[in-house]
């Protein structure tokens, strides 16, 4: 059944190099709320000693004042990735007094969409624009879905090892316009086989009932304040979450670079009535950016993005369009509870793995029948992901248990695994598949099985599960002092950030209304 990805390993290890894949690149960007002592959402500003959240190159702000957002620079190995993202917690932790940072993808205790403050950037037009794209948001979806954490893992293949895969497919296409399509290939792949993400690593299978404001979307009851599936794996990748129904409509292209750009570049332009009836400008106040069925690019919700490295005020999509993929970002990850950082090597070395099979394997093009069966396989596994019984939809629409599939893929794994662990001493790529197959023998070992055992153990709810952990984590870290040069190069980060800022506001020279109008005018 994977007979592309077997052959195009073999050529790779026939040509006689090594190691092709050193150069290739990972980053991290962890999304965690900033909670009280009591566990509800911190109502403070964004803590001046973390610096400016418009322009801080590691912590920044995602939907909310209180959801800060750690990105790390990427590296060519993950315990780099994962080393700078520990200092990132610990630097934070120092400077948010007795606040903790939520263990949890679901959020904590929410005391409807005004206890979620929307994230400020101060008052130049790119600072005004991420605000009020954020209302645009709450508008749209309302707040408490924005208040969801998660992690991306941003990953490019080193060029040596494209070019190495090229001259083995005998291609003569162009190198940009063939990375491109490797990409896309892999993209497309990864909506078939990412399901495997939430099964294996999905963590948040429960949710306080303050999150859905008491009202039951067919869970069961865990407890006074607890709803929860007990064979669910990732409520934050359920209809509940990011895959709401307010886009089930939006179809998106992933068959190609130019099918992507075109398709989402139409629905940044086009009107929508039900938004046109919200407004932009009402009463002197920006609800919005624009009526449009997407405000901007980032509000498509996907589980993986084609990426290109922007410059500044450039689009995404013409980024896209003047650079081709450049790497992609993976969005399927929740925040592991039982790691302090949210995921560990082990996770990633999987992902990677996957990523580097989803590339090889031949990847056709997907119709619309395919795609409604990948939606479908994926909301399946966020809810019902560790039933023995549980079906998944073959391409075909023929339906094949989840764990035969997944067995599968384990095995088609290995191949890839191999390839990575010639960059390594020992075999980190194959053990971290090996756990994944044990997982999938016994899905009583993934996270989201350990979350609902903990919880039952220690008669715990969901709140209480994740104040514990939480406090935990604060503890560890604190429990770190922080060495004089990391002080130093975060404190001179946070400087840095603050005068950078305060230099884009002064040099402002348009209207916020004619800035929107040139940055959307692009093309």
């Amino acid at each position: 059944m994977y007979k592309s990805s077997e052959k195009r390993v073999s050529g790779l290890q026939l040509n006689g190099e090594r190691g092709l894949l050193r150069g290739s690149r990972k980053g991290m960007e962890k999304e965690s709320l900033r909670v009280t002592a009591d566990g509800t959402i911190s109502s403070r500003p964004h803590p001046t000693a973390l610096g400016s959240a418009l322009t801080h190159p590691w912590i920044t702000t995602d939907y909310s004042e209180a959801l800060l957002e750690f990105i790390t620079p990427p590296f060519e190995d993950v315990d780099d990735t994962l080393r700078v993202l520990a200092d990132i917690h610990r630097f934070t932790y120092h400077n948010i007094d007795d606040e903790m940072l939520w263990a949890t993808s679901m959020p904590c205790i929410v005391g409807g969409d005004a206890s979620i403050p929307i994230a400020e950037y101060g008052s130049s037009n790119v600072g005004m624009m991420k605000h009020v794209y954020r209302r645009g948001l709450d508008w749209r979806y309302g707040r408490a879905m924005q208040a969801i954490s998660g992690i991306h893992f941003n990953y490019s293949f080193s060029e040596a090892f494209l070019q190495a895969l090229q001259a083995t497919d005998g291609s003569a296409t162009d190198p940009a316009a063939f990375r491109s399509a490797a990409y896309f290939g892999l993209i497309r792949n990864f909506q078939r086989y990412g399901w495997v993400i939430p099964f294996l690593f999905g963590a948040s299978p429960a949710v306080c009932k303050s999150f859905t404001g008491g009202q039951n979307y067919h869970f069961q009851i865990f407890d006074d304040y607890t709803f929860y599936e007990p064979w669910g794996t990732s409520l934050r990748m359920s209809d509940i979450g990011y895959k709401n129904k307010a886009q089930a409509g939006l179809s998106v292209s992933y068959n190609d670079l130019d099918g992507y750009v075109d398709s989402l570049t139409a629905a940044i332009s086009t009107p929508d009535t039900e938004y046109g009836r919200i407004g932009t400008l009402v009463d002197g106040e920006w609800r919005q950016l624009n009526t449009n069925i997407l405000q901007i690019e980032n509000e498509y919700y996907s589980f993986v993005r084609p990426k290109a490295v922007a410059r500044s005020g450039e689009k995404p999509t013409m980024a896209l369009r003047r650079a081709g993929v450049e790497y992609v970002e993976i969005r399927a990850l929740d925040l592991n509870p039982f790691v302090n950082v949210g995921a560990d090597g082990r996770e990633l070395r999987f992902l990677e793995t996957l990523l580097l099979f989803c590339l090889l394997q031949e990847s056709p093009p997907i119709d619309g029948h395919e795609l409604g069966r990948i939606n479908c396989n994926q909301g399946l596994v966020a809810r019902q992901g560790r039933d023995p019984d549980l079906k998944l939809y073959r391409a075909d629409g023929a339906t094949v248990p989840l764990r035969v599939w997944a067995e599968e893929l384990m095995e088609a794994l290995a191949g890839p695994a191999e390839l990575l662990d010639e960059l390594r001493d020992g075999t980190p790529y194959g053990d971290a598949l090996r756990l994944c197959a044990q997982r999938v023998r016994d899905p009583g070992c993934t996270p989201s099985a350990r979350v609902l055992d903990t919880m039952r153990d220690q008669g715990e709810s969901f709140i209480e599960f994740a104040m514990r952990v939480s406090e935990e984590h604060r503890r560890q870290f604190l429990a770190e002092p922080l060495s004089p040069e990391l002080r130093e190069r975060f404190e001179t980060a946070a400087r840095e950030s603050i005068a950078e800022q305060q230099a884009i506001e002064a040099a402002d020279d348009l209207p916020f209304e004619d800035y929107l109008q040139r940055y959307f005018n692009q093309c």
